[in-house]
């Protein structure tokens, strides 16, 4: 099954040759059809590492993960329960 960042990875070779080729092929110079492609394939990489950046276990939402981040699971003997007394 596809994902978010299987698409993202095709895209910025498409985004870099694609769209500079398209643009040459209109009538812009490869100088100035270049830094168009390339900064569009740096927004796709952008977009894929800040906006939607990849969560590791620690980090994603209760409800996704066995237990919500900061919150030892129960059969832990060590989770901070204090001896009584």
């Amino acid at each position: 099954m596809t994902g978010y960042y299987d698409y993202v990875l095709g895209l910025i070779p498409a985004a870099l040759i694609g769209i500079t080729a398209f643009l040459n092929l209109v009538g812009l110079s490869l100088t100035m059809a270049l830094p168009v492609g390339a900064g569009v394939a740096l927004v796709l990489m952008g977009h894929a590492m800040f906006v939607r950046g990849p969560l590791s276990d620690a980090d994603s939402p209760p409800g996704e993960s066995g237990s919500a981040p900061g919150h030892p699971p129960a059969s832990n003997p060590s989770s901070g329960a204090a001896a009584s007394g």
